[in-house]
């Protein structure tokens, strides 16, 4: 059976682009991805500035609300992982663990990941003070020193969340200002338990088994100092998640994939991306939903083309235009 669409990724991108295609009667299968399902939002607290949820929602929720949309509209959701893609040619195939999916349009979703801080120690330590995910891991470290990494509106919301369980949270940001919302930073400034060490950076990690302290240099001096916690989240934004399209479709610098704006068309007929893996600029939901907006219209459309090309070719055999 050769499919019409088949999305790749989950998230708002991928789900909205499932919605919009299983309305137009695509039958889309989406492939979620066996623990990815549901993007990075599935790993956030509040989410406040989508539109329609005044009182805000829990990115959990706003993704499971997504999911039983898709689905209540005819989409075939696969749990599983997508290990390899084939996108040359009028069919794609698309390899799960045991089984490939043959379609004739690829939406690709997959998002992006969350960027390290690069150190020799970090892996060491990951699941072990080190994490990335405050939403996850915040539980554990009640009454601890925390650090967070980053200045962003990301670092700001973990900062935030992380003072309902630690004894106290440091954001260790390498500027003198931090390049969070208005909002966000206000919020983060005016709560009694964070602390700024600013023009620092995080270069060492230390601890017997586990984090106790880390090392951090000051970006403008280069002096270094030692601060002890037992916590650190690392919030210093993401990278795309491309890596199973490296080799086939065409990349940015930074890894995202290039599509011919306003459409989200790549350079291979039949594949279009959407969501964070191709949007180096703007990373927010709603414009990730938007974005699912567009791939599913324009696989819809390229659908439609090749369906009127087949009916020129069988009622023009001479191929006389």
């Amino acid at each position: 059976m050769v499919h019409d669409v088949v999305i790749v990724g989950s998230g708002p991108a991928g789900y909205t682009a499932a919605i919009y295609a299983a309305r137009a009667q695509l039958k889309p299968v989406l492939v979620a991805g066996a623990v990815t399902a549901g993007g990075a939002l599935m790993n956030t607290t509040e989410v406040e500035n989508f539109p329609g949820f005044p009182e805000g929602i829990q990115g959990p929720d706003l993704m499971n609300n997504m999911m039983e949309q898709a689905e209540k509209f005819g989409t075939d959701i696969r749990y599983e992982d997508v290990v390899k893609l084939e996108l040359a040619g009028e069919v794609k195939r698309v390899h799960l663990e045991d089984e490939v999916l043959e379609t004739r349009t690829v939406i690709f979703s997959t998002g992006s990941a969350y960027r390290k801080l690069g150190l020799e120690e970090e892996d060491k330590y990951s699941g072990h003070g080190v994490s990335y995910c405050a939403t996850c891991d915040g539980f554990f470290f009640r009454d601890q020193d925390i650090i967070v990494v980053g200045g962003g509106d990301s670092a700001m919301e973990e900062a935030t969340f992380l003072t309902a369980f630690a004894k106290s949270v440091t954001v260790v940001h390498r500027r003198d200002e931090l390049r969070a919302s208005a909002a966000m930073a206000k919020r983060a400034l005016e709560n009694p338990k964070i602390k700024f060490a600013w023009n620092s950076r995080v270069s060492a990690l230390h601890g017997e088994g586990a984090l106790e302290s880390v090392t951090l240099t000051d970006t403008v001096t280069g002096q270094t100092r030692e601060l002890e916690a037992t916590g650190l989240f690392v919030a210093i934004g993401s990278s795309p998640r491309s890596e199973l399209v490296r080799d086939q479709l065409e990349l940015d610098a930074a890894g995202y994939v290039v599509v011919s704006h306003p459409s989200t068309r790549t350079n291979v007929p039949g594949v279009f991306a959407c969501g964070d893996v191709a949007d180096p600029t703007y990373r927010q939901a709603i414009t990730a939903a938007a974005s699912g907006t567009r791939a599913a219209i324009d696989a819809q459309h390229y659908l439609a083309e090749l369906t009127n090309n087949a009916w020129v070719c069988a009622h023009n055999p001479f191929n006389l235009y």
